[in-house]
């Protein structure tokens, strides 16, 4: 799903002057200056559990001024969107991203070594790629669960400084794990995240929100790539050191288990969202319904793996135990859904995956889950898991301007949010269209 060059220089230009990523010193004149835009649909759903027809949007600067269906709220001045023979929808959020490990197919290298030889600055440059492949997806917002040397960090704030076009991320740094390599003999300097035991795990925690970071992450359990075991690698008492550290500084965390026994200890523990975990029993799958603990099940990224090993450079032989992995997560999915679990869509992209992000809403509603309960947790869901309920997640005035456009009706066909995604508008600001919107 490319970007055309003149759509492209158009996102680049309007970024640079959006509102939302001015300096603080410019933001009062450039929302003084900021044209307003009326955006009609034929239908709106807002995310609040309304479907609208008829409905215009009122964007002023980056945020909604109103949601309306009467053709004379729209200001004299506004400049219109014509979107009639489309439904709108909130932007999406995309809740488990690793937008930095972006990589091209280049015939013949895989893309492991392509990651690997990548310096930081030549991956954050590529990486613009893969943003502007997920806003074109309708994701305009990302939670990004983990990163070499701070790169999602310098993303995020180009971003937001209209340097680069992308999704609004929210960073973890270094997610914490415990030590996995040999001893080598001379000067080693610590990895980046390593921690073992208590008092290292606080340490590694504030190191992260010392450097800026929106939420902390944590791998209680092995299972990576082509790796599907799950075994636990953090202890009890180290997870809840680092939850009660992430939420004595205000943060969020995230836990990373595969199987069962991590996922047991994170939500005994406190987590505020479990992700990937196969194989739970029911005594976990009520606990996480009791504690509102938000399930991030990722089960669509295994797909991308089994289809595309030899390029990423997996050792053949593989796939079986990922197609097994993926039967189990879409099961425990299942399961927890029948028992009230909060559900946000992460679709763990990575390497050439962007774009396909919204692919595991297709993998809720064989869950179980109706269309519309699968928008939710890409919209309203998502919202309350970052924080932002109240600025992101729905179309209502005060929040973010985050629209899409889609033929068809996503309340009951969710393929048509994954691919016929027509029209993309980020904090007031047109970041894809692929059709000929009529504006005067």
């Amino acid at each position: 799903m490319c970007v055309s060059i003149c759509g492209l220089l158009f996102a680049t230009s309007a970024m640079a002057q959006d509102p939302a990523v001015q300096k603080p010193a410019e933001k009062g004149a450039a929302k003084s200056e900021a044209k307003v835009k009326a955006v009609r649909f034929g239908k709106l759903w807002d995310g609040k559990g309304k479907v609208w027809t008829n409905a215009i949007v009122i964007v002023d600067g980056e945020r909604v001024r109103e949601v309306t269906t009467d053709a004379k709220r729209i200001p004299a001045q506004a400049e219109v969107v014509d979107l009639t023979k489309y439904f709108g929808l909130p932007g999406l959020i995309d809740v488990h991203t690793h937008m930095t490990l972006y990589t091209d197919e280049t015939p013949g290298v895989p893309m492991l070594r392509q990651i690997a030889n990548n310096s930081p600055a030549v991956e954050v440059f590529l990486a613009r790629k893969g943003a502007m492949r997920t806003l074109e997806a309708g994701v305009t917002t990302v939670r990004d669960l983990g990163s070499d040397q701070y790169m999602d960090i310098a993303m995020r704030d180009l971003i937001n400084r209209g340097e680069m076009v992308g999704p609004r991320m929210f960073v973890v740094g270094y997610g914490l794990t415990i030590t996995s390599a040999a001893y080598k003999p001379g000067p080693n300097l610590p990895a980046g995240g390593i921690a073992d035991g208590v008092p290292e795990v606080l340490r590694v925690v504030r190191q992260q929100v010392a450097a800026g970071v929106d939420l902390i992450k944590l791998f209680a359990s092995t299972g990576t790539d082509d790796d599907t075991s799950g075994y636990q690698t953090y202890g009890y008492d180290e997870i809840k050191a680092a939850v009660d550290a992430a939420h004595q500084s205000g943060k969020k965390i995230a836990i990373h288990s595969y199987g069962p026994d991590g996922a047991r200890d994170a939500v005994r523990a406190g987590t505020d969202s479990l992700e990937h975990a196969t194989d739970m029993d029911d005594a976990t799958i009520a606990e996480m319904a009791k504690r509102g603990t938000y399930y991030v099940p990722t089960i669509d990224h295994n797909r991308y793996y089994i289809e595309n090993g030899s390029k990423i450079g997996y050792t053949p032989g593989f796939e079986p135990r990922s197609q097994a992995f993926i039967a189990r997560n879409l099961e425990t999915a299942r399961k927890a859904h029948r028992a009230g679990v909060k559900f946000a869509m992460g679709s763990d992209a990575i390497y050439t995956m962007y774009g396909q992000n919204t692919r595991e809403l297709g993998w809720f509603v064989k869950a179980g889950m109706s269309p519309e309960e699968a928008l939710k947790t890409a919209t309203s869901n998502a919202a309350e898991l970052l924080g932002k309920a109240d600025e992101l997640g729905a179309v209502a005035p005060g929040y973010f301007a985050d629209l899409v456009a889609v033929e068809g009706d996503p309340t009951a066909d969710i393929g048509v949010v994954v691919e016929k995604v027509k029209w993309v508008m980020k904090g007031g600001v047109v970041v894809e269209k692929r059709q000929a919107a009529v504006q005067r």
